[in-house]
């Protein structure tokens, strides 16, 4: 069944108003801005319930709003870590038209590609799915925790997903910001990496609540400059063949 776009709405505001605030129930005129049709919509396929003027999430609706959570979430990742989206209100507008565009399948892949994130940009909790669960890795990542990184990758970071606020304050100290750009020397016995002209070394635990935004390495062909030793040999044999075809002195 195919629901309504303002139906999704509700689905998600009632998903995080009961699920994650805690709330008993939503009042009818917090959601659908007026229109009855979504509403009927939803109590129809058995998604909510009614009691007076309160909302509810059935069992059957629950899923169906994680996952749309999931898919907003997942998409204002993709704008932002991704596209470089900036600000709060155009990224929710847009992740919002985004989310209705994703078919049942894509979130997954885009859940792979961004390397399972935890958080959406705005700290909030990402619903996982059963890549999550799978940590299937089939498409290269562009976002990765830092303790997944070979040594010699650079990036920039992405996000921090330190619940602690210790943990969050001791990198901060660091300067690990997002946007800033970073670089790992080595991930064995610790992780030691660059930012700016300094050197930290830092545990397992750390490495996996620091996500890189990797920079993919440009190489001779898309910078059209060519290996210095590539260059010299065909140098070499430019001279060899102008030695062979210059006409010889009298």
């Amino acid at each position: 069944m195919e629901l309504l776009e303002q139906a999704e709405e509700i689905l998600e505001t009632l998903w995080i108003r009961t699920e994650e605030r805690k709330e008993d129930s939503v009042a009818l005129d917090d959601v659908g801005n007026g229109d009855k049709k979504p509403v009927e919509q939803l109590l129809s396929a058995g998604y909510v319930s009614a009691d007076g003027n309160r909302l509810r999430l059935t069992g059957a609706g629950k899923p169906e709003a994680m996952n749309i959570v999931r898919r907003h979430r997942l998409a204002e990742r993709l704008l932002v870590d991704v596209l470089g989206t900036t600000g709060d209100t155009l990224m929710h507008e847009k992740a919002c038209k985004f989310e209705h565009l994703l078919d049942r399948g894509l979130d997954e892949s885009i859940c792979v590609l961004l390397g399972h994130p935890r958080v959406c940009p705005h700290g909030n909790p990402i619903p996982p799915g059963k890549c999550c669960q799978q940590k299937r890795s089939s498409m290269q990542q562009v976002v990765t925790p830092l303790s997944q990184l070979t040594a010699g990758q650079k990036g920039k970071v992405a996000y921090i997903y330190a619940p602690d606020s210790n943990k969050l304050q001791k990198l901060m100290a660091m300067g690990i910001l997002p946007g800033t750009p970073l670089s790992l020397i080595q991930n064995f016995p610790s992780y030691v990496f660059q930012v700016n002209q300094t050197q930290f070394a830092v545990d397992k635990e750390i490495g996996d609540t620091i996500y890189i935004r990797l920079i993919e390495e440009k190489s001779s062909h898309q910078t059209g400059e060519e290996p210095a030793h590539r260059s010299g040999r065909q140098r070499d044999k430019r001279e060899r063949h102008s030695e062979l075809v210059q006409p010889k002195g009298r």
